[in-house]
């Protein structure tokens, strides 16, 4: 759903990068972005792999993706709120599926 309105042009994937964009697209996230890097470091360190570093950027690169462009970030925050605030189980279920669509093909594009 990208209107060909981009607020910052594609990041790197790294940590540094996507936190950098993030400032910019959407600060307010900051703080939960740095802790799941905490968590993901720790995981990383007690399991011996980067698969929780691999998971985390993978996550991260999404959000920005999303973020980057406003009217998909409109209407994933419009259909999150929705969700969240739904009257019945299948306006929910409704809202909540347009979420995880537009997270799954913000996924696909930046994970590919």
């Amino acid at each position: 759903m990208h209107d060909g309105v981009e607020l910052i042009p594609w990041p790197e994937r790294s940590p540094a990068a996507l936190k950098a964009a993030l400032a910019v697209v959407a600060a307010d996230r900051l703080p939960e972005m740095i802790d799941g890097q905490t968590r993901a470091m720790a995981e990383a360190i007690t399991t011996g792999s980067v698969q929780p570093i691999r998971a985390f950027v993978a996550h991260w690169a999404t959000v920005v993706e999303i973020e980057r462009h406003p009217a998909t970030a409109q209407v994933y925050h419009r259909a999150n709120h929705l969700a969240y605030h739904a009257g019945t189980a299948q306006e929910c279920r409704e809202h909540a599926a347009v979420v995880a669509e537009l997270y799954r093909t913000a996924y696909a594009a930046v994970n590919t």
